[in-house]
């Protein structure tokens, strides 16, 4: 198994490691990073969970209890259920995001594709992310699997980070470059 970028150095590399093996001997790979990936949305729209996650106050088993009625309500796979649950018992629930980009990265690397962090002022449309990976493809050579973010600070463009590669055609970088410049 290739752990790229030093993934197994990092303590939610490890939690990533275990659960992406777990998830590849029980052929739920793509399963597994559906739930992990439908939670992290449920926890950047949610406030509660998010408490829920990083709050020191909340003890392991009441985090423990309100992770699995999460993921009975979200309905995940059994086994990043049981992996959230190791999580909340080991006080680690706080990783879960890195732990989560950590598992796409060794998942994308299975399946034979690059993995993209891609920024941008506003959410794209399926279109939009259609042209991106084609575009992505003949540069890289290879699929390339896309992590959108937002952040309307970067005011328009896109900044693309693939691997140690980074494209910034983000606004704000263009403005920055040229106020720069114009001070000599």
């Amino acid at each position: 198994m290739e752990n790229s970028g030093g993934i197994q150095a990092s303590l939610s590399g490890r939690y990533a490691t275990a659960l992406f093996g777990l998830a590849l001997e029980q052929k739920k790979v793509d399963a597994v990073g559906v739930s992990l990936n439908g939670f992290a949305k449920a926890l950047g729209e949610s406030a509660d969970l998010k408490m829920l996650t990083t709050n020191p106050l909340v003890s392991r088993s009441d985090a423990a209890k309100g992770v699995a009625a999460v993921a009975k309500a979200m309905k995940l796979d059994g086994l990043t259920s049981n992996f959230l649950g190791v999580l909340a018992q080991n006080s680690r629930l706080g990783q879960v995001g890195p732990v989560i980009a950590a598992f796409n990265t060794l998942a994308a690397n299975h399946r034979g594709e690059a993995t993209a962090q891609v920024t941008s002022a506003h959410a794209l449309d399926a279109a939009q992310v259609g042209a991106l990976k084609s575009q992505l493809k003949k540069k890289v050579g290879r699929d390339v699997a896309v992590e959108l973010k937002t952040d309307p600070t970067i005011l328009g463009g896109l900044i693309v980070k693939i691997g140690s590669q980074m494209i910034d055609s983000s606004i704000k970088t263009r403005l920055n470059t040229l106020a720069v410049a114009m001070k000599g």
